[in-house]
C-alpha cells in the first residue's frame, strides 16, 4: 500500500512539474511576490489578484526543480478564494508537512503528496519556497523572498 502511495504521489509531482497549473504572467495583479532559492537556483515570481484579502486569482512563472514547479502549481490550484488569514494557516501546516512528514491531513487534498519531502532535506527549501512567496504576496511585501 505504502509503495502504491509513494508512487502516486511521485506521479502528481512529476505531471505538475511538467505540466504547471497556472504557470503564466497574471495581467492585472495587483500583488506580486518573487521567490530564490540560491543553493539550487529555484526562481519563480507569484501573481495574486486579490478581492478585500481574499485571493481571486493566482498564478506564476520561474524556473526550478521538479518538487519546486509542484509546489508552485499545486498551491496555485489550493488558494484560489483563501483569505490572508486561511494562507497563512494553511502555510504552517504545509510547512510542518515538508519538514516533519506529518500533518492533520484533512482539508490538504493533493497537497499531501509533499509529506515525503522530509525525507530529503535539501529538498524542503524547494518545496516551502513558492509557499514564502505567495506569503510575501498576500502581504504586499515588494522586497524578493529568499530561502537563505
Amino acid at each position: 500500500m505504502f509503495d502504491d502511495l509513494s508512487e502516486l504521489y511521485q506521479q502528481v509531482i512529476l505531471d505538475h512539474s511538467k505540466s504547471p497549473r497556472n504557470f503564466r504572467r497574471l495581467e492585472g495583479a495587483d500583488r506580486v511576490a518573487q521567490g530564490h532559492n540560491p543553493l539550487c537556483g529555484d526562481n519563480f515570481t507569484i501573481y495574486l489578484r486579490m478581492e478585500g484579502d481574499r485571493i481571486r486569482e493566482v498564478a506564476f512563472q520561474g524556473s526550478g526543480c521538479a518538487i519546486s514547479k509542484a509546489s508552485a502549481s499545486l498551491l496555485t490550484e489550493a488558494l484560489r478564494g483563501k483569505s490572508r488569514a486561511e494562507v497563512e494557516a494553511l502555510f504552517g501546516r504545509i510547512h510542518e508537512l515538508v519538514t516533519t512528514g506529518k500533518s492533520d491531513s484533512a482539508g490538504l487534498g493533493k497537497l499531501t503528496v509533499f509529506a515525503g519531502v522530509h525525507k530529503f532535506p535539501t529538498r524542503v527549501k524547494c518545496a516551502i519556497l513558492p509557499w514564502r512567496a505567495v506569503l510575501a504576496a498576500v502581504a504586499g511585501q515588494a522586497e524578493p523572498v529568499s530561502t537563505e
